[in-house]
């Protein structure tokens, strides 16, 4: 999907993209958990990206003009558990290394406190072992903030809910 010709090649030649994809990697990273996945996808091309990646690019920011007043919401007390966590795979998503793409959301409080999108460390040979790297991988990110959450003097006593759609 790179250039396909040297009027494609002038004309990304003169594009911003890693530019634009590194200040939505940046939004992805921090406050954006819903285009966490398409910035990591772009992110895949930025050695050499086509017109195609371009124009998503651009449609990320206009997705971004039309959500300007959205933001993420937290409804003060988590009630009986204290993290809940969803996670997903997409077995064999990478055509060119066969990785699959893991990744998770973990709530408190009715809101998004931390999310991840990324090709997996392994190739899996199974869609049940996919499911499963990510589980493990929400699972470490579970642990880490019931553990910093102790460090700051909020020890975390009720359980947490992982959810897996395998």
């Amino acid at each position: 999907m790179g250039p396909k010709n040297t009027a494609e090649v002038d004309l990304m030649r003169n594009v911003p993209y890693l530019s634009a994809v590194g200040s939505l990697q940046y939004l992805a990273t921090m406050t954006c958990p819903d285009i966490a996945y398409t910035v990591s996808y772009l992110a895949r091309f930025n050695c050499n990206p086509g017109p195609k990646h371009w124009a998503v690019v651009k449609h990320l920011f206009r997705y971004f003009k039309g959500t300007l007043e959205y933001k993420l919401q937290y409804f003060g007390e988590s009630g009986s558990v204290a993290f809940t966590t969803y996670t997903d795979a997409a077995h064999d998503d990478c055509i060119d290394s066969g990785h699959s793409t893991g990744g998770y959301v973990t709530m408190m409080a009715g809101g998004a406190i931390g999310w991840r999108s990324k090709l997996q460390f392994i190739v899996a040979l199974y869609t049940t072992e996919a499911e499963f790297v990510s589980a493990v991988e929400a699972g470490n990110k579970i642990t880490w903030m019931c553990n910093i959450l102790g460090e700051f003097g909020y020890p975390v006593t009720q359980p947490s809910i992982l959810y897996i759609d395998n």
